[in-house]
């Protein structure tokens, strides 16, 4: 009988473990239903107005990808946008297509963010009279191959010091010259481009995973820092958009930039920490469950992303980005 007793009250106590795993799941995936329709659904309807932050948005690497995206919806959305990135020519025909197509006016800032920190001095200069209310820190580079080991990648020197003068030290820069000019006007929206690379350690994208982490600490931080004084931080972690970086075909789950950039902006306000759009938000749930953080730094993953990486090899060469 004691035996029995015992059993008993172990399967009771099994049942109410489980039924209390059961609550828990369906409590979680619930909340974050709620949570996704008030980030992605609703602001479809109900749009934070982003000209009441001030009239220009600044936008750097700005002439293509999901840079382009943003200066266009901003434009769309009212402001006028200065135009910052590396290529004199790309910069005038992007400013002129925001004109024509937007009705807004532009400014042209030639600047290559691989180079040091001599450049942010006349950009500060450029940026002095306008009355600025949001800041995309966009511009951002990867390895100028294939995915590769961390010695392995060419001229590794020079990469060293390109993708860190260009995924951190622009975020840091850019944001110290517009920042006071936000906290004077009490009001202002910062959005910085980090990625899904950087949620975790990524093998063969090493520096530019560890960077990408770094923006998204970065932000994170700022936002508890100043979102007291009326400045919004936001970090967007994107996963695959179609755009002259990844050269991948559209689909449900990869977004077109401009498609991309009109749902992510949707979230300002809303979401501090975002992926931007409906489809990455679900892709990054899933991936979370099916390939967490341990298991992307094993072998078998590094293989598995490496044969990848061989089969898209001639997409890349045609695109001569190898």
């Amino acid at each position: 009988m004691p035996l029995l007793f015992a059993n008993s009250l172990l399967n009771d106590a099994l049942a109410l473990i489980g039924a209390l795993m059961c609550l828990y799941y369906f409590a979680k995936c619930s909340w974050g239903l709620l949570v996704g329709a008030r980030a992605y659904i609703l602001p479809k309807f109900w749009r934070t107005d982003l000209t009441s932050y001030g009239d220009w948005a600044v936008v750097t690497g700005a002439t293509a990808g999901i840079g382009k995206a943003y200066a266009h919806e901003l434009a769309r959305r009212g402001l006028n946008v200065v135009l910052i990135s590396r290529s004199l020519e790309k910069l005038r025909a992007t400013a002129e297509e925001i004109e024509q197509q937007q009705g807004r006016k532009t400014k042209i800032i030639q600047a290559d963010f691989t180079s040091g920190a001599e450049i942010y001095g006349p950009i500060e200069a450029a940026l002095k009279d306008l009355n600025i209310g949001i800041l995309v820190n966009n511009v951002g580079k990867t390895y100028t191959m294939l995915p590769c080991y961390f010695l392995d990648v060419p001229n590794v020197d020079k990469e060293i010091l390109d993708i860190m003068n260009c995924n951190a030290l622009s975020v840091l820069m850019m944001t110290r010259i517009v920042l006071p000019h936000m906290l004077e006007r009490k009001k202002g929206v910062i959005i910085n481009i980090s990625s899904e690379a950087g949620t975790h350690p990524h093998p063969l994208l090493t520096m530019y995973s560890a960077t990408k982490a770094f923006v998204d600490f970065f932000s994170r931080a700022l936002n508890a820092e100043y979102k007291s004084k009326g400045i919004i931080v936001q970090c967007v972690l994107p996963l695959l958009v179609s755009t002259n970086m990844t050269r991948m075909e559209t689909s449900i789950f990869v977004k077109q930039a401009d498609d991309y950039v009109r749902e992510a902006l949707n979230t300002v306000g809303i979401r501090e920490q975002t992926n931007g759009c409906l489809a990455h938000a679900v892709q990054h749930f899933f991936f979370e469950m099916l390939c967490p953080g341990w298991l992307q730094l094993t072998q078998v993953y590094i293989n598995n992303f490496k044969r990848y990486c061989e089969k898209r090899r001639p997409l890349l060469e045609k695109y001569k980005i190898t």
